[in-house]
């Protein structure tokens, strides 16, 4: 195997046969139980926030915020049960099927408290658990097979996906969650009153609960559905807004249609859209 050394930060290299590589001086703890591999990540700076990246093509990602100190990650690779259910072609009769399944291989980068995880999710479905610290931002996606959902992390969340929803319970800090074919939901127990935040969707329900003090600037729109909440919301909706600009010779019109509302008399812009389904803005009990 060839190693690469960085001596500004540490990888770990973790593979269904239990290789790591380590580049740096921090130790990582690794085990493995039936089909999962735990892989335990120091911190630069342990008690002091963190970033997660995680991007995956297949598969679900889990974060879960806790008091430890260490990022700790658990790796599945769904390839096998995929494989199980494949059905035999007729030219293999009589013949055992051989796994060829390599498991998990999944690299972590640490530096800072940045943490960079990458997988091989490409090739098949992987499930990833993951514990941080919980002040820590998180950069999260995937694509298919699979939904996201954060939990008691307090940070900067960026959550993505395509084919799957996005689920934040007890979450702190700001969030900006789109998908396409899912719903979106999210219970904060703090905001940052001044940052902006969006969750969007274009198949499936926004639903998003916030502390009764929240100050926002609320921009709604759905093209097939309701808007409901139980907070006070003051609503700004007027006729129609029609934009016209000529460039080129060639007329554009932009049809406005937002919604607009103040909670608790306005603050930081927070954008909820989604195509087909409906909004749903809640107060916290």
């Amino acid at each position: 195997m060839k190693t690469t050394f960085l001596p500004t930060a540490t990888r770990h290299l973790l593979r269904a046969s239990l290789l790591t590589t380590l580049l740096g001086a921090s130790l990582p703890t690794l085990a493995q139980s039936g089909d999962k591999d735990q892989l335990v990540v120091p911190l630069s700076s342990p008690g002091k926030p963190g970033m997660l990246r995680v991007k995956l093509v297949n598969g679900s990602v889990s974060v879960v915020g806790y008091s430890g100190k260490d990022v700790i990650i658990d790796a599945e690779s769904r390839a096998g049960k995929r494989t199980a259910t494949r059905a035999t072609p007729p030219s293999a009769n009589g013949l055992r099927r051989i796994d060829n399944d390599s498991g998990v291989e999944l690299t972590v980068d640490e530096n800072d408290n940045r943490v960079n995880i990458k997988t091989d999710s490409y090739r098949h479905p992987v499930h990833l658990t993951i514990k941080v610290p919980q002040h820590f931002s998180l950069q999260v996606s995937t694509v298919q097979d699979g939904n996201i959902v954060v939990e008691n992390v307090t940070g900067e969340l960026e959550v993505g996906n395509v084919n799957g929803g996005i689920q934040l319970k007890d979450v702190g800090g700001s969030a900006v969650a789109n998908t396409v074919n899912g719903p979106v939901t999210a219970t904060f127990k703090t905001v940052t009153s001044s940052t902006p935040m969006a969750f969007s969707s274009v198949n499936g329900v926004v639903d998003v609960t916030f502390p009764s003090n929240t100050k926002a600037a609320l921009k709604l729109k759905t093209d097939h559905g309701e808007i409901y909440s139980d907070f006070d919301l003051v609503t700004e909706k007027s006729a129609p807004k029609v934009n016209r600009t000529s460039e080129g010779g060639t007329y554009r019109v932009n049809v406005d249609n937002w919604t607009y509302g103040k909670l608790n008399g306005g603050g930081a812009e927070v954008m909820m859209k989604t195509l087909n389904g409906n909004i749903y803005i809640r107060k916290a009990k």
